[in-house]
């Protein structure tokens, strides 16, 4: 698929916007700091709506940063805008080819080490230092943990998630298949890979995008995938296609489940990591049915073997924050621990005269 820009979309000045650009377990999260667009809203998820919707800069801008020849149509990044009080350091709006999104566990993770790297929030070089985010679904947070001033790890603390309903019958080209729909900060809807004839692997990676395309174009506005209390989060985000690794056992996590996964989002985006927020749902499901005990361990790994390592531990909150459905579970805090990179800080150009405008979209 192709999707030019028209020349009504490029500005009729020249543009130029630096960015810093992350990686989260093989996941790109490139940060507009400095230059970032901040559309009007009293919040990041009001922000949100209004990039979506209204603020035609803000768009742009992502068309610019996330399109060929400056991105790709796996590109991922964000926008720092501020917080919606005083108790957060700053907020994000999460962008990807498609549009902008209410969560991202991968894109959390590298906020917090840039925060920590930059200075924007003092770290402790020997230590544990939070960085709390606002982001469309609520208020976030990652641990940045450093050693001699060294990255050790980063874990990211993500909003109520739980259980929405589970064994949904789904029609597919590759034969019916039951679903189970899950809430981390956005929707998703959790498929065993071999039940479509599949396996978590490079060697099927077109399969696995047109499955996860189909399974989310059947379930996004059905019933079960619209959220009780804000439409904002409603629809089906992505479709985690996963296969069992087996049970480990080591002393520190006597039971521990080991999985593997893609998560195929927005429309037929593929992420390179384990999926933050993904990894959330998966918690939510494995904490609902006990695979998971409180204090174990899932070892989390995507398509190209990269690890998160994921706990939960009990929400404060007692109401349901999506659907209703007899299969919805207490909600639950998942913890997901992973690392992020420094891959580069780069200032984009774009030349008023240039044909090619913001770009397009070559799948």
């Amino acid at each position: 698929m192709i999707a030019l820009s028209t020349d009504t979309d490029a500005p009729s000045v020249a543009l130029t916007i630096t960015t810093s650009d992350y990686h989260t377990a093989g996941e790109p999260f490139r940060i507009v700091h400095g230059d970032a667009p901040v559309p009007q809203g009293a919040t990041v998820a009001e922000r949100r709506v209004a990039a979506q919707h209204n603020a035609a800069d803000a768009d742009r801008i992502r068309q610019f940063l996330c399109q060929e020849p400056r991105g790709h149509a796996d590109m991922y990044g964000g926008f720092i805008v501020p917080a919606n009080d005083s108790g957060a350091h700053f907020g994000v709006l999460f962008w990807h080819k498609d549009g902008f999104s209410t969560a991202c566990g991968h894109g959390t993770i590298a906020l917090g080490v840039w925060a920590t790297d930059t200075g924007l929030v003092a770290s402790d070089p020997n230590g544990v230092t939070e960085v709390r985010i606002d982001v469309p679904s609520g208020r976030v947070a990652a641990f940045v943990e450093r050693r001699n001033g060294t990255l050790v790890r980063a874990t990211f603390r993500n909003v109520p998630s739980h259980v929405i309903e589970r064994g949904i019958p789904v029609a597919t080209s590759r034969g019916d298949v039951r679903a189970d729909l899950s809430f981390s900060g956005a929707i998703y809807a959790s498929v065993r890979a071999a039940d479509l004839g599949l396996s978590v692997s490079p060697a099927h990676y077109t399969e696995l995008i047109a499955a996860g395309r189909e399974i989310k174009a059947a379930l996004t506005h059905t019933a079960a995938a619209q959220h009780a209390t804000d439409s904002r989060l409603s629809g089906v985000y992505g479709t985690i296609l996963w296969e069992d690794l087996g049970t480990g056992h080591t002393p520190a996590d006597p039971v521990r489940s080991r999985q593997r996964n893609v998560t195929v989002f927005a429309d037929g985006e593929v992420d390179r990591s384990p999926c933050g927020s993904g990894t959330g749902a998966r918690v939510a499901l494995l904490a609902a049915d006990g695979t998971l005990p409180h204090g174990a361990t899932l070892e989390h790994r995507s398509i190209v073997d990269t690890v998160f390592h994921a706990r939960w531990e009990p929400a404060t909150t007692t109401i349901s924050p999506s659907s209703s459905s007899s299969s919805s579970s207490s909600p639950i805090i998942p913890e997901v621990t992973g690392t992020a990179f420094h891959t580069g800080e780069h200032q984009f150009v774009l030349d008023p005269n240039d044909p090619v405008g913001l770009g397009f979209v070559l799948r």
